[in-house]
């Protein structure tokens, strides 16, 4: 059991005394002081009380050593993502840590893509992927940087290294935005999402180059979803023209070509 380094390690987080944590729970600073040493256990009515006052379900609060979770682990566990809580709706991911236990940023680079297909739960798999650091991310939340493929995400080129951030709870997945999507068949994805969980069970998944069609793809199939944070590439994108500007181009092309004919006629 590990209830009383946990209640000492929240009120750490939140910087109370135990005098101030004791007024906001309504129980004398003594018996707050035999919790945290471990000379006396809670009554219900205490495990109830810090329970809803840090957000954290009692099974965690007496199982889980806290101290050990990770920030971003933490960020998730205060904000209503606990996995006694959520039961089988929490989404366990292989992650690896540094030496300060902050979350590193895995490389998965084109050629690491298709066994990342299968070992993307495997902490084994995970541990062996290159590692990096940006100190400008959150360290509340959990990243990780893909290469994709191909010409249907222009003008995000060819080799691009897409950085997602890890998404827990798909419905809230913004529809219009960009995600790295890791299929069952398709392997790893990187495209426009529209949010259809909610009322048919699926993902519209749509290219920002048109030549590719939209398609549809249902819940089942999904197996990680990361949200589109920057990226990095050795080219550089070309804006796509704007109609106005196609039909600008095309008058100084008829222009020119007007020119040349009228050259040839003269001659």
């Amino acid at each position: 059991m590990h209830f009383d380094s946990n209640i000492k390690f929240l009120r750490g987080r939140k910087k109370l005394t135990q005098d101030q944590l004791s007024i906001a729970l309504g129980i004398n600073r003594s018996t707050l002081n035999n919790y945290e040493n471990g000379i006396s256990g809670p009554s219900i009515q205490s495990l109830v009380l810090l329970s809803d006052y840090f957000h954290v379900a009692i099974d965690t609060l007496l199982r889980v050593d806290l101290a050990k979770l990770r920030e971003s682990q933490l960020y998730e566990l205060e904000h209503g993502q606990d996995v006694f809580l959520k039961g089988s709706n929490l989404r366990v991911m292989a992650t690896t840590v540094d030496r300060q236990n902050r979350d590193n940023i895995e490389l998965v680079s084109e050629k690491a893509k298709a066994g990342y297909t299968c070992g993307f739960s495997d902490p084994e798999y995970i541990s062996e992927l290159p590692v990096f650091q940006l100190p400008f991310l959150s360290p509340e939340r959990k990243y990780r940087t893909f290469q994709i493929s191909g010409d249907s995400m222009l003008p995000i080129p060819d080799g691009a290294w897409i950085t997602g951030e890890f998404v827990q709870d798909w419905n809230e997945i913004e529809s219009g935005k960009l995600y790295v999507v890791l299929t069952l068949n398709e392997g790893l994805v990187f495209k426009q999402l529209k949010n259809e969980l909610a009322e048919h069970g699926h993902l519209q998944l749509i290219s920002l180059n048109p030549a590719y069609k939209p398609y549809q793809l249902g819940a089942t199939e999904i197996r990680e979803v990361w949200k589109f944070v920057h990226y990095i590439s050795r080219e550089v994108a070309e804006t796509p023209l704007t109609d106005n500007q196609v039909a600008m181009q095309l008058k100084i092309l008829t222009e020119e070509i007007g020119a040349l004919k009228r050259k040839f006629e003269s001659q």
